[in-house]
């Protein structure tokens, strides 16, 4: 009965002493963890709560306070102007804000794609001071396909009647789309051919660009979003194209002869002379 009971002794002893080493064990990997943290945390930068939309929000679209959410967001990599508080972005006794650029889910809300309160999203928010809209008549075959979307920047030629031949022409490089009349299909696969484009140019531009279409036929070329280079002039007529050169014209001396007239009785006789001019 003794060694019963002393076996029994050690074997709680010993299970006693494996559950100390385990739970000495684990405080001490919680330790760690606890001080890693703490440790990553302190080399962490300060975060602040930035403003982002919770949901998609396109061209037009009013802004709500539904609409919105706050997130932490690194302070040193905050975008320009961007807004902290829910009353500088929704101010009281205002009517909402209206997006003037798409933005997608937790994108932060920049005073550049909103209007100010109460104000619709027109044409007019696009325009930088000193410039002007002006719309350009174009089909499936000007526009580019139908492809074109605001932002893109394209260039324009132009195709007339110079002197009594046909010429194509660059006449503007470069120049920023900002509207475009088409719609799409759900997936963006199928546009609609639009009828007009407006761009964004000087008076001075639009004055050419109107001349240009009153006399001509005016055709799109689309610009790569990463393309910096300014185009060179460009003219092109039918011979250019198919290159047929110009004959030249050679002229030829032709030996000039002088002449007069001398009555003899009753006969007429022309007899060459020498010409003095």
């Amino acid at each position: 009965m003794r060694i019963v009971f002393a076996l029994v002794l050690a074997i709680g002893v010993a299970l006693a002493g494996f559950a100390a080493y385990m739970v000495q064990g684990y405080l001490a990997r919680t330790t760690a963890e606890r001080n890693a943290l703490i440790a990553a945390q302190q080399q962490a930068k300060p975060t602040v709560d930035v403003i982002v939309v919770s949901k998609n929000k396109a061209y037009g679209e009013r802004l709500m306070p539904e609409d919105v959410i706050a997130i932490r967001w690194q302070q040193d990599s905050l975008p320009a102007g961007h807004y902290l508080k829910m009353e500088d972005l929704f101010p009281a006794g205002k009517d909402p804000r209206t997006i003037i650029t798409a933005m997608s889910k937790f994108e932060p809300v920049l005073k550049s794609k909103v209007t100010e309160p109460g104000e619709d999203a027109g044409i007019t928010s696009r325009l930088d001071k000193g410039m002007r809209a002006f719309a350009i008549k174009v089909d499936a075959t000007s526009g580019v396909s139908g492809f074109l979307r605001p932002g893109d920047r394209v260039d324009v030629y132009w195709t007339g009647g110079i002197e009594g031949r046909e010429v194509t022409k660059l006449i503007e490089a470069g120049i920023k789309l900002i509207a475009v009349d088409q719609t799409y299909d759900q997936g963006h696969s199928s546009p609609s051919i639009a009828r007009t484009v407006t761009v964004a140019i000087s008076p001075d531009q639009v004055a050419s660009l109107a001349q240009a279409q009153s006399t001509g036929r005016l055709s799109l070329s689309l610009v790569g979003a990463e393309d910096e280079t300014v185009a060179a002039e460009v003219e092109v007529d039918q011979k250019r194209l198919l290159g047929i050169k110009d004959k030249e014209v050679r002229q030829v001396e032709v030996e000039r002869v002088c002449t007069t007239k001398v009555r003899k009785g009753a006969e007429v006789i022309e007899q060459p002379i020498p010409c003095t001019n």
